[in-house]
């Protein structure tokens, strides 16, 4: 048994399909099939129920596919190793964020964060955050974006910037007129938030609370676009994060709060044992200059 005897069992597992596993081992599914088969002739177990329509994993198979994901994870370590004691800047940089920041932060830095380090391979991810704390913890990704604190014993967090909310509202709405809005101004508003698992519905919720008030119950969003198209119809007004706000947009007006403690810090979270700590340091410091 090897690492890549690993490799297919893990594919296998997590994609439960024979033929998506041999494509992303880039093997045939024969070649696949048989080596699985092997294996669990050699290990003296069945690894997967298998018919025509489905794979799962036996009891004792998600055993071994959780060691397995583990020593995949720690074989990758190596090989980061050794390419980092050549040169700490290169190999490949897995780096996530979360679906509210993720497409208006990427663009802005991936340049130049492959303009300053061009020997890193940059894979950029995104994800959910208990999504990306989970991957962080495998050792699938590098090092994530989210929204600070983490508070995770296994995780570092370093602060980049504090990114103020806005609230989007119709252009024809009675507050569009104002520079700045309090809480007390949104506190009668219908209040559209994201749906679970979105860390800004999180922070929204928690405006909630400073106001007394609940979020609208008829409605969720499942992102940014789509809570922006309702507020644009006329369904109520929605929290959006700085770097969301376009330059320009025909239907609606984004305004600032007054209280400047209203909106989120953003942070580079890695994991404390990781070995690339000065390609994580340099990483910062690009942000933050992208910042400024």
């Amino acid at each position: 048994m090897n690492l890549r005897d690993i490799e297919y069992i893990v594919a296998v597992a997590k994609l439960r399909h024979f033929a998506k596993a041999a494509e992303q081992c880039h093997v045939s599914q024969s070649t696949l099939s048989i080596q699985i088969k092997k294996l669990e002739e050699y290990l003296g177990v069945s690894l997967f129920e298998r018919n025509n329509k489905h794979v799962m994993l036996t009891p004792i198979g998600q055993d071994i596919y959780e060691v397995g994901k583990r020593l995949l994870s720690e074989a990758q370590t190596i090989r980061n190793l050794a390419k980092q004691a050549k040169d700490p800047f290169s190999g490949t940089l897995k780096l996530g964020a979360f679906p509210t920041l993720a497409p208006y932060l990427f663009p802005q830095i991936a340049p130049l964060i492959t303009k300053q380090l061009p020997p890193l391979d940059l894979y950029l991810l995104e994800e959910k955050t208990d999504q990306l704390l989970a991957q962080l913890q495998e050792g699938t990704v590098d090092c994530v974006l989210l929204a600070l604190p983490v508070n995770h014993l296994l995780f570092l967090e370093v602060p980049l910037f504090f990114e103020p909310f806005f609230i989007a509202l119709p252009k024809q709405h009675p507050l569009a007129r104002k520079k700045q809005l309090s809480l007390e101004d949104i506190s009668q508003e219908e209040l559209l938030l994201l749906d679970e698992g979105h860390c800004l519905r999180s922070q929204s919720l928690e405006l909630c609370t400073r106001i007394g008030k609940g979020e609208s119950r008829h409605y969720r969003g499942t992102s940014l676009e789509t809570l922006r198209s309702m507020v644009a119809a006329g369904a109520g007004i929605t929290v959006i994060p700085q770097c969301a706000v376009p330059e320009k947009d025909a239907h609606l007006h984004y305004i600032p709060f007054s209280q400047k403690d209203i909106g989120r810090t953003i942070g580079l979270v890695y994991r404390k044992t990781s070995h690339r700590t000065a390609l994580f340091e340099k990483i910062s410091k690009i942000i933050l200059d992208s910042n400024g």
